[in-house]
């Protein structure tokens, strides 16, 4: 009986503290829509405006893959990989020095079984370039909240023009 006893209450304590991390969480992990907007709000800023890092960590899971398809005048494609600190090292580089600027313009969400694909038209802006381009987030759901297990995009600056299902005004 000590036993049942003790194992009932490791089980309320577990369930308890469970509870408690699920009521911390910001709401914009429960959904794969408030996940993917979080990744754009925090990369993009103006020259000079830091990044909360940390928060754009916490959309990934720590196995991630961040990837691009980048393309030369000749069609030729090369395919650039990054683990989540490399592609964070990067941005806090690139991003917060230079300054980018990324909206969303389209976006098709597939989901089955707490699995997620997104396809994501975007606009984006740095320095003194502009571009759009298609951003492919591959998501998964533990029950609790949405992970980022991978990121892939490609742009339009080789001239191939963004399909109209992607493309579209600003918002």
């Amino acid at each position: 009986m000590k036993n049942v006893l003790s194992l009932v209450f490791v089980l309320i304590s577990y369930v308890g503290i469970a509870q408690e991390n699920t009521e911390s969480q910001p709401d914009y992990l429960s959904s794969i829509e408030g996940v993917v907007n979080e990744g754009l709000a925090i990369i993009t800023g103006e020259r000079g405006a830091k990044r909360d890092w940390e928060a754009f960590r916490m959309l990934f899971d720590p196995n991630a893959q961040i990837s691009v398809v980048v393309h030369d005048t000749n069609g030729k494609a090369q395919h650039r990989v990054y683990s989540l600190e490399q592609f964070v090292r990067l941005g806090m580089q690139f991003y917060e020095q230079d300054g980018f600027i990324e909206y969303e313009i389209s976006s098709t969400v597939e989901e089955y079984n707490g699995i997620a694909t997104v396809f994501q038209g975007y606009y984006a802006k740095e320095l003194d370039m502009e571009e759009k381009g298609v951003n492919s987030y591959q998501l998964f759901y533990d029950g609790t909240r949405w992970w980022i297990t991978g990121l892939i995009w490609t742009s339009d600056r080789n001239g191939v023009a963004l399909p109209k299902k992607y493309n579209g005004p600003l918002k």
